[in-house]
């Protein structure tokens, strides 16, 4: 049976697409509008956080935050950012590129995210968390520990967005969040990403480093403000940039798929959820797999299934499994990033990451999206039973 790890680009893909063309020929602007503000507004009623900004990915997102940090003073060039060891490209490469120094965390192997035991053992100014693939470790803790240390603490959750730990939403543990709206991720655009927080300061410069580094979209009185700080006339303030940005400014068409797709957001997560329990019963009497530690997790956004073996063999027999069956997978996130060329070249000398090398060398991930049915649920099911005799 072939099962792909994405079916379609939206979640009721056809009236979406009707209604986004119908908007297309009706719009009287496509660029930074009123749609992008309604997302921006909706996601922030979701998420629980006083502010919202839409920009163009999840990766532009990570950009666009440690900009904001920096500009603030929050961190400056050369600070230690904690890492985890298994994350996504993009959530490194903007510490890097900003003049920061990436310090890889190991996680955890059995939640495949960093625990505060792991955190605890670094020496660093700020930590940027991934919550991998909709789990965290004990973030609570994290929190804390950051808290205590006057660690600037903030999150990427471009891959759990819904997910709860003790009650509270993966994103809202740190100053800040990222999320992104990638096909296939929790909730499409296309492309398109947001940062979330409750800091008034940092929304503010989030908004003015979204867009080349002018005012014009801030808040009236906070733009008279700087106006007048740097004594700009009305004409020429129009042009006048305050610190240091990008444009990675959304467009309409982005704002108008996330406010369609908001609507199916509950459940889409319910979904994803149903599907992980259910596939995870399988996992936890399967001796040959590493059982996954859902500790604290009181709501489950799961964005895919990862299966880590206890052996290599273990590993090369049921991924060869799946492959045969057509069941789409993929390596666990990017695997360990301190052997990934780009980190080599810039960072040679970090390491070694036994978990996330396990991790890597040992698991991969088979998709969970919303749209899978209960026939190719229990497919998976049935390619994860532990056949004693093979």
């Amino acid at each position: 049976m072939k099962i792909p790890l994405i079916k379609s680009s939206f979640y009721n893909e056809k009236d979406t697409k009707n209604k986004l063309c119908e908007f297309i020929q009706s719009a009287q602007r496509l660029s930074l509008d009123a749609e992008c503000k309604k997302f921006e507004e909706t996601f922030s009623s979701f998420q629980g956080r006083e502010y919202s900004i839409l920009v163009t990915s999840g990766s532009s997102a990570n950009l666009l935050l440690v900009q904001a940090f920096l500009n603030m003073g929050k961190i400056k060039k050369g600070d230690r950012v904690g890492v985890s060891a298994l994350t996504w490209s993009t959530n490194i490469m903007p510490i890097i590129q900003l003049g920061l120094e990436p310090i890889l965390i190991d996680c955890e192997i059995d939640s495949v995210n960093v625990s505060s035991r792991k955190v605890k053992e670094k020496s660093i100014d700020a930590l940027f968390l991934t919550n991998a693939l909709g789990f965290s470790s004990d973030i609570g803790n994290i929190e804390d520990y950051c808290n205590e240390k006057k660690i600037l603490f903030f999150e990427d959750n471009c891959e759990s967005l819904g997910t709860k730990y003790k009650e509270k939403l993966l994103g809202n543990f740190g100053l800040a969040s990222t999320f992104s709206f990638y096909v296939g991720h929790h909730l499409s655009t296309i492309e398109g990403g947001m940062v979330c927080t409750d800091n008034e300061e940092l929304y503010h410069n989030l908004l003015m480093s979204r867009i080349h580094g002018w005012g014009r979209n801030l808040p009236k009185e906070k733009n008279e403000k700087l106006k007048k700080e740097h004594g700009a006339s009305e004409f020429y303030e129009k042009y006048l940039f305050y610190d240091l940005a990008f444009n990675v400014r959304p467009n309409e068409i982005t704002g108008f798929l996330g406010n369609s797709q908001m609507k199916y957001l509950n459940e889409m997560i319910d979904k994803r959820e149903e599907n992980f329990k259910n596939i995870n019963e399988v996992i936890s009497k399967n001796p040959e797999i590493v059982p996954i530690n859902l500790e604290g997790l009181t709501k489950l956004s799961n964005f895919g299934v990862p299966l880590t073996f206890k052996k290599k063999e273990y590993f090369e027999k049921y991924k060869k499994r799946f492959e045969e069956n057509e069941v789409e997978i993929r390596p666990i996130i990017s695997g360990n990033m301190g052997d990934q060329p780009f980190f080599k070249k810039y960072f040679p000398n970090q390491g070694p990451f036994p978990n996330a090398s396990f991790i890597h060398e040992n698991g991969f991930y088979c998709g969970n999206n919303p749209e899978m049915n209960f026939e190719e649920i229990n497919f998976i099911k049935e390619l994860l039973k532990y056949d004693q005799k093979n």
